[in-house]
């Protein structure tokens, strides 16, 4: 009578930042999850239900705001809405290697979003940056912005199902088993068409309601004239909160029974204080 044994394997945060991983064993089996600045990702509600029908329109949703390369997509359902991401198969693997990490080792790959579903704090994740959740988005922000953090610890972390498909193999195959495959591709191409029409006409489905937004809002008539709209609301937004924390900073001081602070002041994005006689400071948000 044999026991069977369920292989262990060791779990990393993958991040460009950090430092490589130490003791890696030959033949260890690793799940890697991904630091948020590996991939993008956008929470959305669509009027699909089924998760396919969702990366098939992936590429149009991210178009206006990545940078040029080669992206692969997925998504997955949470609640009444839908996590999509965009990332880069050859960026990610190009950092194993730089990392010391054979892809051959790898047991699964997994975005930080899905791993750390319940974050309340924020957490460090290299010497410089945190990672925290916005609305349910893990974000990464500097880490000279937060005044309590937890140390990242991978011991309790719940990998969930949403493992990521990159294509770490090139897979070799014989001419007859390549007939066999593309036999099955050209039985494929038939669904496949029928979808891409079904596929269209959700896309005109979320074009109307993006137009029926736009009037129901009094947006501007482009992307462009939004976003810009968006970019300065959102500076405003960031100097705002950098200038409270700046204050609540200042206030939380602890100064001598003879000091005092006799002067505040705020413009051109310039916030300026003195303490009893000692020099202004002045910190540009």
């Amino acid at each position: 009578m044999f026991t069977k044994f369920k292989t262990q394997t060791r779990k990393l945060f993958l991040d460009p930042s950090a430092e490589a991983p130490k003791n890696l064993l030959k033949g260890e089996k690793l799940d890697i999850i991904l630091s948020p600045s590996l991939y993008w990702v956008k929470k959305i509600s669509l009027p699909v239900n089924n998760v396919r029908e969702v990366i098939k329109l992936l590429p149009s949703i991210f178009e206006e705001f990545l940078p040029e390369g080669d992206y692969s997509y997925t998504a997955y359902k949470y609640e009444d809405e839908f996590f999509v991401f965009a990332y880069e198969d050859k960026k990610i693997l190009k950092l194993f290697n730089d990392k010391g990490i054979n892809s051959a080792d790898v047991a699964g790959v997994y975005l930080a979003q899905s791993a750390f579903t319940h974050l309340e704090k924020p957490v460090k994740i290299n010497d410089s940056q945190v990672m925290y959740a916005q609305e349910g988005v893990l974000v990464l922000t500097p880490l000279a912005w937060v005044n309590e953090y937890d140390e990242l610890s991978l011991e309790e972390t719940n990998l969930g199902k949403h493992k990521l498909n990159l294509q770490l193999f090139v897979s070799i195959v014989d001419k007859k088993s390549l007939y066999k495959i593309a036999a099955v591709f050209l039985a494929l191409i038939l669904v496949f068409v029928v979808e891409i029409f079904i596929t269209s006409s959700k896309i005109d489905e979320i074009n109307n309601a993006r137009e029926e937004l736009f009037t129901k809002y009094k947006l501007q008539s482009t992307m462009m004239q939004n976003r810009s709209t968006f970019k300065k609301y959102t500076k405003i937004y960031k100097q705002q909160t950098r200038l409270r924390e700046e204050i609540q900073k200042l206030l939380n001081r602890k100064l001598k029974n003879s000091e005092h602070i006799n002067f505040v002041s705020y413009k051109d994005s310039i916030f300026k204080f003195k303490i009893g006689d000692g020099e202004i400071v002045e910190i540009k948000l």
